[in-house]
């Protein structure tokens, strides 16, 4: 049976898989139509295929095998059509006005004659642009969204598809359905694979093996390494897709010819890098060598009285190791500082600062986040800048590209950066191709913390190779020891048992032994407790940590609670559900991978003051509107930037309420609450209870039992990463 009609109404669609009901509205009266139908939009005119069923409860509908789009005829379909949502900036009052001013020739002006758009009031040159772009789009899309929903792939992930190959997405999968798991975000490889086997392709074939050998080095390489050893790559490769060793070594080779990957013999092991880190590696080890074994223009400084000027005019006793780390700091060209909490790192740093300015240098501050340079601007009262702005990181000859390099270096005398410890391989390559020998470079970080979340451990290499100076500073100062949290951070670092509940102080210990006891306590502290005991807000002051995603005390359930609690479901407060995600305005959310390309813009006073490019992994911001007429959801980040996602974006978004400990690294919060509960040993670990205790600036709650506590504090196994940076930098070394 085939109908053709407009679709008055759709009763009900899974965003995830498409599954739609909706109403025909034919020439022979309504029909219910039913199945997994790809992207149909209310007022769109479709031709359906399928066969009649018989529903109990909903009697006779359509149940469809194929649908195809047919252009609106009718003023009725035409602005239906129009008002779907479906072409962004055109809602229903737009769509209204665009029928009136031109009935039945609208579509033709769309699509031949679209300038004359601007006739219509509040469409501008912006508007029309994307206008016309979503226009052009839509019959090639619809196509390729017909191919894709057979294999069981989303709209979402569909849109992506087709903005990454175009016109070419059918021919592209068809040839190597496994490239999805390299070029889409989100699709990882056992989705590709099952997408091949559907499509018939070989267990055996090449490219299965190629896409099975990257995901288990992307598979490493999530975890922070830098490489992964051939035996292990080989046996893992051969649990994920069964075949012969003798495939994944010929693939091996292969992947190494084409320089996919580098193979790198040291001694009896076999390193099978991703290319782009094998570079970066040998590119930071260099650096690092000539930066710190540079002969350095002579400042001509009287240290010991500038020491004793800067504490006499600033009321400060400088330790032995803080006047170490500022001497060391004018006579090297690299030099390391760090120490935990308390221990006088920015005085320090201020102090470093204070000096080289006096001798009329130029010094420039950065941190890897957002978050880390914002506080480092408040400490040092000097602009910070994230390294990605600092290097000019922005769109450049059809890609995202840095914009200072070894062609065109960075200008400085000295280059402070702050959290260390949280720079990933690439991001260090990057960052020292623009600093020239002569230089002088600190890095500040707590070494005892998380390592970063990309590949690499870069701090901890840089400081195990011995080639540079390190400066640890240990001693916690009178006004640090007020605070338990500082207290306890070292006592935990040590391996002993914090001090809790110590009357007046600022850490507490909640025992309660059912998860969802604690669960409760948790909701109970950010929604009443808290807030008006101190006086925070629940949502800008309060943040909640926990070492993992899944399982009852974990960040989707913890994010589905707090949600429903702190920003409740209300009357005409917008929404909007993807998959399993709901997303009110109001909530308070976190960006979860880079996005280089996104544009941001702040808005002071009604007019935009500023503008710029990318939103980062870990960013928090908040939602301020949800627009499904141009479905677009948009988001304040740092109290300043909004930034517009289209709905197809939104997986790049997660609910931060609460969440994980790694993805709090680099940011500090006045208040941290977090579940002390039964996990995963890799997880349930000193160095991650130190990083949480670490993020909190007034005041630390844990809840849950005391034996799991003790457990954090007794595995002091850091789990440890493949790099061999501290290697490469010493091999250099002896080279010289």
């Amino acid at each position: 049976m085939t109908l053709e009609g407009v679709v008055e109404d759709i009763i009900f669609r899974n965003e995830t898989n498409l599954y739609t009901v909706a109403i025909l509205d034919t020439q022979d009266g309504n029909a219910t139509i039913v199945g997994y139908i790809p992207f149909i939009n209310i007022g769109e005119t479709i031709r359906a295929e399928g066969e009649w069923i018989y529903h109990p409860n909903y009697g006779e509908q359509l149940e469809i095998s194929n649908v195809s789009l047919v252009v609106p005829s009718t003023l009725n379909g035409i602005e239906k059509y129009l008002s779907s949502g479906l072409i962004p900036h055109i809602g229903p009052k737009t769509a209204k006005k665009i029928v009136e001013k031109f009935g039945l020739d609208a579509m033709d002006i769309i699509q031949y004659n679209p300038e004359r758009l601007k006739e219509i009031e509040g469409i501008g040159d912006k508007k029309l642009e994307k206008i016309v772009e979503a226009f052009a789009e839509q019959g090639e899309l619809r196509d390729i969204m017909v191919f894709l929903q057979q294999y069981g792939i989303t709209a979402n992930y569909g849109i992506r598809i087709y903005k990454q190959y175009g016109k070419d997405t059918i021919s592209i999968i068809q040839e190597n359905p496994y490239k999805l798991s390299e070029d889409i975000f989100g699709i990882g490889f056992k989705t590709a694979d099952k997408i091949a086997r559907n499509m018939g392709i070989s267990p055996l074939s090449p490219y299965r093996v190629e896409a099975g050998i990257r995901f288990i080095i992307n598979k490493y390489a999530g975890n922070g390494h830098s490489y992964v050893p051939k035996e292990e790559l080989i046996q893992s490769t051969l649990e994920l897709l069964g075949v012969e060793n003798d495939l994944i070594e010929e693939s091996i080779r292969d992947l190494a010819v084409k320089g996919i990957i580098h193979i790198l013999n040291i001694g009896e092991d076999t390193l099978i890098y991703y290319t782009p880190f094998h570079i970066a590696e040998n590119n930071v080890s260099r650096k690092i060598v000539d930066l710190s074994r540079v002969e350095l223009k002579d400042l001509k400084i009287d240290i010991d009285k500038s020491i004793e000027t800067i504490e006499g005019k600033d009321g400060i006793d400088f330790d032995d190791k803080q006047r170490e780390a500022i001497k060391e700091s004018i006579e090297n060209g690299v030099v390391v500082i760090t120490g935990g909490p308390g221990t006088g790192k920015t005085t320090t740093i201020n102090a470093i600062i204070q000096i080289f300015e006096d001798q009329g240098l130029t010094v420039n501050l950065a941190a890897p986040t957002g978050r880390a340079a914002k506080r480092m601007t408040e400490t040092t009262g000097r602009e910070a800048k994230t390294i990605h702005r600092l290097l000019e990181y922005s769109y450049m000859e059809e890609e995202m590209a840095f914009g200072l390099d070894e062609d065109n270096p960075l200008e400085t005398d000295l280059l402070i950066i702050d959290e260390a410890s949280m720079i990933d391989i690439l991001l260090m390559n990057s960052l020292l191709k623009a600093i020239v020998p002569g230089t002088r470079l600190i890095l500040v970080g707590d070494v005892d913390q998380l390592p970063s979340v990309g590949a690499g451990n870069v701090l901890n290499d840089i400081i195990e190779s011995e080639v540079v100076k390190v400066v640890k500073l240990d001693k916690i100062f009178r006004q640090a020891e007020e605070s338990m949290i500082v207290v306890n951070a070292h006592r935990i670092n040590k391996g002993e048992i914090p001090f809790l509940n110590e009357k007046e102080k600022d850490f507490y210990f909640i025992r309660e032994s059912n998860p969802n006891g604690i669960v409760n306590i948790i909701l109970d502290l950010c929604k009443e407790r808290l807030p008006n005991y101190y006086g925070v807000d629940p949502l800008k002051d309060i943040q909640v940590l926990t070492p993992m995603k899944k399982g009852d005390v974990g960040i989707n359930e913890l994010n589905k609670h707090l949600q429903s609690i702190l920003n409740p479901k209300f009357y005409g407060k917008k929404e909007k559900t993807i998959g399993d995600e709901l997303y009110r305005v109001g909530d308070k959310i976190m960006q979860i991978k880079n996005n280089y390309t996104m544009e941001w813009e702040i808005i002071k006073d009604g007019t935009v003051s500023e503008k710029g490019e990318g939103v980062f992994n870990g960013d928090f911001g908040f939602i301020t509107d949800i627009d499904d007429d141009d479905r677009i959801m948009k988001v304040l980040f740092d109290d300043e930037k909004e930034v517009e996602y289209n709905f197809n974006q939104l997986d790049e978004l997660k609910l931060s309420y609460a969440t994980t400990v790694h993805k709090s690294q680099g940011s500090e919060f006045p208040v941290v609450v977090m579940p002390i509960y039964w996990g995963p040993p890799m997880l349930l670990t000193r160095n991650l209870l130190y990083t949480a205790i670490t993020r909190a600036k007034k005041l630390v709650v844990l809840v849950g039992e005391e034996k799991y506590l003790r457990m954090m504090i007794a595995n002091n196994r850091i789990t440890k990463r493949y790099s061999s940076l501290d290697y490469k930098i010493r091999n250099l070394l002896t080279i010289f």
